[in-house]
C-alpha cells in the first residue's frame, strides 16, 4: 500500500489553519471515516512526525491532521486562550475543516489536551463521530497534571529550550509555551473537567494512557470511560509515558486495530 498526501489552507474568521491529509492507495477502505488527529499542547502537525503514515498505512484509512490557530505553520493566534478553549476548538476550528475536506463521518484521536478537543468534538457532532480515541488525555486539572506542567515551565527557562519550540513554531513559539502553562495554571481554568462532553459522548471510545504518563494519572482514562455512555474502555500502556504513539507505536496501533475490528467503526460492520 502507499500513500499520496496532499496540504491545505483553510480559511478561517481569525486565520489560516494548516492542514495536512494522507490518503491511502489502492485500498477498499479509503471510503471509511477518516481519524482526524488533534494535537497536544506545544504541538503541531510536524511533530507527530511519522506516526500519521504509519496509522493511513496501518487500517487503510484517510488521516487528517491540522494545526490549531497560533500553532505549526498556522496563523498566529490573535489573543490569549480563554478557559474553554478546549471545548471552543469544536465550535471554531471543526466546523471549517470539516467544510474544507469534505470530513462528513469522523474518527477524532487527540493527544493530551488534543484528548479533550477529540471528545467535545464528538460530543458536539454524535451524528458524524463513529468512535473516539483520546491518548494521555487529561479530563480534569489532577495536581500530576500542574506539577508537570511546573517542572517543565523551570526546564523551558534553561538556554536552547524555546529554540526547540521555534524549530516547529517559528516566531510563535512564545505564545505556544504561555499558552500551555499560564492557561493551565491559572486559577480561572482550577474546576476546568471533561465531565459534561463525556456524557455527550455516543461512539465507541478507546482511553490509551501510559503507566509513568508524568502529566496524568490512570484516574483520567478511567474518568473517560465511566462517563461516557457509549461503549468505552480504558487501556493503560505499561512502561510507557505521556506519548505513547512516539514511545510504543507498534502497541498503539495494535490497540487501534483491535479497537476496530470490535467497534461499528470496523468496515464492513
Amino acid at each position: 500500500m502507499t500513500l499520496r498526501s496532499s496540504d491545505h489552507w483553510i480559511a478561517t474568521e481569525g486565520g489560516r489553519l494548516f492542514a495536512k491529509v494522507w490518503i491511502p492507495s489502492h485500498t477498499p477502505s479509503v471510503t471509511e471515516p477518516p481519524f482526524l488527529l488533534f494535537h497536544d499542547s506545544l504541538g503541531c502537525v510536524d511533530l507527530w512526525r511519522d506516526f500519521p503514515e504509519r496509522l493511513a498505512l496501518a487500517t487503510g484509512r484517510t488521516v487528517v491532521a491540522y494545526d490549531r490557530l497560533g500553532f505549526g505553520r498556522s496563523d498566529p493566534h490573535p489573543g490569549h486562550l480563554p478557559p474553554d478553549f478546549i471545548r471552543g476548538e469544536s465550535l471554531f476550528s471543526i466546523p471549517h475543516l470539516r467544510e474544507h475536506l469534505g470530513l462528513n463521518r469522523i474518527i477524532p484521536f487527540g493527544h493530551s489536551v488534543g484528548g479533550g478537543m477529540a471528545v467535545a468534538t464528538a460530543a458536539r457532532f454524535p451524528a458524524s463521530s463513529v468512535a473516539l480515541v483520546t491518548e494521555s488525555a487529561q479530563a480534569f486539572v489532577e495536581d500530576r497534571t500542574l506539577a508537570g506542567i511546573r517542572t517543565a515551565k523551570t526546564a523551558f527557562q534553561e538556554p536552547g529550550q524555546i529554540e526547540r519550540l521555534e524549530r516547529y513554531h517559528g516566531a510563535k513559539a512564545k505564545w505556544v509555551l504561555d499558552a500551555w502553562i499560564e492557561t493551565w495554571l491559572a486559577p480561572a481554568f482550577e474546576h476546568w473537567c471533561l465531565d459534561e462532553d463525556l456524557r455527550r459522548v455516543r461512539c465507541p471510545t478507546l482511553a490509551l494512557h501510559g503507566d509513568q504518563d508524568e502529566y496524568g494519572s490512570e484516574r483520567h482514562p478511567e474518568r473517560i470511560a465511566r462517563l461516557t455512555p457509549g461503549p468505552a474502555e480504558p487501556v493503560i500502556l505499561p512502561a510507557c509515558g505521556h506519548v505513547p504513539h512516539r514511545e510504543q507505536p507498534e502497541q498503539v496501533l495494535r490497540e487501534l486495530a483491535r479497537f476496530l475490528r470490535e467497534s461499528s467503526a470496523e468496515p464492513g460492520r
